[in-house]
């Protein structure tokens, strides 16, 4: 699950990039990918901005609205993967104490220190393509680390 302030922007743009990477890379099949907000007004479309960016970089959409993330979503989802400071103290609110260790912020898996700006505010819909393509690339193959280790450890067994 994907999270940013108001599901528009940041969070659909990394939902629809991962989900194109993940089919690319032959392992699709492998994740459930969804986004929310943490706090916005429900059933807002896209952004223009993002949907240009996307489509300018071949990244298949469709319709969406905006959702809330709530509380039984930590029942849902394995992993909550945020944009900035903001939204991960946000998302440890609504998510309770129960899902704090899977609440992450997408730099963490680039490496990079810095939060992914929102486009809504700065414009640069291309600055936060570039940072979300780096994140779920990095993400991806965390994650199909995780699953090779966990399959050698069966292997071994």
């Amino acid at each position: 699950m994907f999270v940013c302030f108001g599901n528009i922007c940041r969070s659909p743009m990394a939902e629809f990039i991962f989900r194109h990477r993940a089919e690319k890379a032959g392992v699709g099949e492998m994740f459930f990918v969804a986004s929310a907000a943490t706090a916005c007004e429900e059933g807002r479309s896209v952004h223009p901005g993002t949907l240009a960016v996307l489509e300018k970089y071949g990244v298949p959409t469709y319709r969406r609205s905006s959702v809330l993330l709530r509380a039984e979503d930590a029942e849902k989802y394995d992993l909550f993967i945020g944009m900035d400071s903001y939204n991960i103290r946000a998302m440890r609110r609504i998510l309770g104490e129960g899902a704090a260790d899977r609440i992450h912020a997408v730099s963490e898996y680039t490496g990079s220190p810095h939060e992914v700006a929102d486009p809504w505010y700065t414009g640069d819909f291309e600055a936060t393509y570039r940072d979300l393509s780096a994140g779920t690339d990095a993400l991806i193959a965390s994650l199909l680390g995780e699953v090779e280790d966990e399959t050698k450890d069966q292997q071994d067994r």
